[in-house]
């Protein structure tokens, strides 16, 4: 279940619990706060159930399409790390409702005939690895790909991150199946998908981060996307705005791999 601004609103619960003396969810919640809300067993293990049904009665109308977003991205590219850090998360996360984020991490990469080394990566080969583990996690995930992958893209070492990151955000999925991965054929197939949906864009990328809305690249909504994305996403969506898709735009500097 997505739900707009969760990480905000339940920080306001959680404050409001402390304020009434209510006590915080029982050790018995063993999940993030990001899947609370994702499903009615959740939601009860967590005693958070009220609070979920009284936010899912405020989503907006589900019949308007949400803003679909796709980037095109490498690991280790700083450009790609500060738009997804500073623009496409804080934007998911307030917009979740009305938006759907796809990650394509391969980026400038370049697919090779070589059996033992298939990929060469803008900044080498720790990039390529980077983009695997990625790529590996966004597949063994599901839900919370994306907050690992900001988790990842947030620390000062992407790759020594990535264990950390996805023990804190999918306890139940252990490194070893992510590793697993990595070093088997599904990582590979997993990357040369990735390699063909880069390659299938159209017009063809120049540089990352690269990306779509609604499956579209424009140059007017990529620089509208590098200075504020919310707004950006509050002016594509169809259907009733959000409270948060209020206030004006702020200019931030803008750069590419």
């Amino acid at each position: 279940m997505k739900l707009s601004g969760l990480l905000a609103v339940f920080l306001f619960l959680c404050a409001g619990q402390r304020s009434s003396g209510m006590s915080h969810p029982k050790p018995s919640c063993r999940y993030p706060p990001s899947q609370w809300c994702r499903s009615l067993e959740i939601a009860i293990a967590c005693k958070v159930q009220k609070q979920c049904m009284e936010l899912n009665a405020t989503r907006p109308n589900q019949s308007v399409p949400p803003v679909s977003v796709t980037l095109y991205y490498e690991s280790l590219c700083p450009a790609c790390r500060v738009f997804i850090t500073q623009q496409l998360f804080p934007t998911w996360t307030i917009l979740q409702d009305i938006m759907t984020v796809t990650l394509v991490p391969y980026g400038n990469a370049k697919e090779l005939p070589l059996p033992n080394s298939p990929f060469a990566c803008q900044h080498g080969v720790p990039e390529c690895r980077g983009n695997m583990i990625e790529a590996c996690i966004i597949h063994l995930t599901g839900h919370s790909a994306f907050h690992i992958i900001h988790c990842m893209e947030s620390a000062a070492d992407v790759l020594n991150a990535a264990q950390p990151c996805l023990q804190l955000h999918a306890p139940s999925v252990s490194w070893s199946t992510v590793d697993s991965c990595v070093n088997g054929g599904l990582g590979y197939q997993l990357m040369h998908a990735n390699a063909v949906m880069t390659r299938a864009l159209s017009p063809a990328h120049t540089h990352v981060p690269w990306v779509t809305f609604n499956g579209e690249y424009t140059e007017e909504n990529e620089d509208k996307a590098m200075s504020s994305l919310l707004h950006l996403v509050c002016q594509l969506y169809k259907g009733v705005k959000p409270p948060a898709c209020t206030g004006a735009p702020v200019k931030l500097d803008r750069s590419f791999c």
